[in-house]
């Protein structure tokens, strides 16, 4: 098997794909009533944690008491946080059983890993900071916010859409 070439299993129907999101985001529904999303996530634990190395400005700051109730919010009993720990899980099992955990980094030949991962985290730094001005994730607003029919969320998803458009005509000959 060491001189055989393993070849990764084909990706999932993206219809079939879809139609499990929609239950999924269903199930958060009925079961937590609320929906899916991952900000909330990374508030939650940075409140946490802000609270345990500044307890006086955590209890005054408006935006961490919004994540700590009463002020002794543990992290680990927010559900989105679980939630996504098991996007990671789920995401790593699934590759690896569909052959497809490598390291690699996915880029075009005219980019240098460097830049490739400077342009990565700068656009998840915009991201991250336009998930806050918006009060909600790309994958909250899009599939929550979307699926309640919530103008808002369809407005920022279209701003989504258009700013990478916008962007990507700059930075399309990197990929090619």
């Amino acid at each position: 098997m060491a001189n055989e070439t393993y070849t990764p299993k084909p990706y999932m129907n993206p219809y079939l794909a879809g139609v499990g999101l929609g239950l999924v985001l269903l199930m958060s529904y009925v079961v937590m009533g609320r929906g899916l999303g991952a900000s909330g996530a990374f508030s939650t634990v940075v409140a946490a944690a802000t609270s345990v190395a500044a307890p006086e400005y955590t209890a005054a700051n408006e935006f961490y008491s919004e994540y700590l109730g009463d002020g002794t919010k543990n992290p680990f009993k927010d559900w989105l946080v679980f939630e996504v720990l098991g996007m990671l899980v789920g995401g790593f099992i699934s590759g690896a059983l569909a052959g497809r955990v490598k390291k690699n980094v996915e880029k075009g030949p005219r980019i240098s890993n460097k830049m490739r991962f400077t342009l990565a985290f700068t656009g998840g730094i915009l991201m991250g900071f336009g998930a806050k001005l918006a009060r909600g994730c790309t994958s909250g607003q899009a599939l929550t916010g979307g699926a309640v029919l919530n103008l808002g969320s369809w407005a920022f998803m279209m701003m989504v859409f258009a700013g990478a458009y916008a962007v990507a005509y700059f930075l399309r000959r990197q990929w090619l």
